[in-house]
């Protein structure tokens, strides 16, 4: 007998109650970057299962869900392995981070989509220049080790 899998709606549902209480670095409500994310995803082409990757993908990274809840949520395979390739670890380097996401079937659309919203120009311009600066630099050296040219990731 085999688990009823979450649907979109109820994937959706659960990223936005989770990330319900976070704001990003402009004090936005998070749950905007995780629909845009979602919607950029979607807007690319990508799957059902990439979809529902796009809603989570900084569930566990953000420590909203845990590692365990993942593991064991009604979802296919295919949407785990790409959230936990998009979740960075504390202390761990680009490159090992941006070889995982390569090495990931599907995780670089969501990735793709993840570096458009965060480096959006309006969303930056809110910034301090200190952050913005910071920030710009890093999307940059993570879409050269992606091998996204600029205009793809932004």
């Amino acid at each position: 007998m085999s688990e009823q899998m979450l649907t979109l709606a109820e994937v959706e549902e659960i990223a936005r109650g989770a990330h319900a209480a976070q704001q990003d670095k402009a004090g936005r409500p998070y749950v905007e970057h995780i629909a845009a994310v979602a919607e950029g995803v979607r807007a690319r082409g990508g799957s059902d299962d990439q979809i529902a990757a796009g809603w989570l993908h900084d569930t566990v990274e953000d420590g909203v869900l845990s590692r365990e809840w993942l593991e064991g949520a009604a979802l296919p395979w295919p949407v785990k392995d790409m959230v936990l390739a998009l979740t960075r670890g504390e202390d761990e380097d680009l490159e090992d981070y941006t070889r995982r996401i390569l090495a990931t079937p599907g995780a670089l659309l969501i990735k793709q989509a993840d570096l458009a919203h965060n480096a959006d120009p309006a969303r930056l311009a809110v910034l301090d220049a200190a952050t913005r600066n910071r920030l710009a630099a890093k999307y940059a050296r993570i879409r050269e080790l992606l091998g996204l040219a600029d205009d793809q990731g932004a």
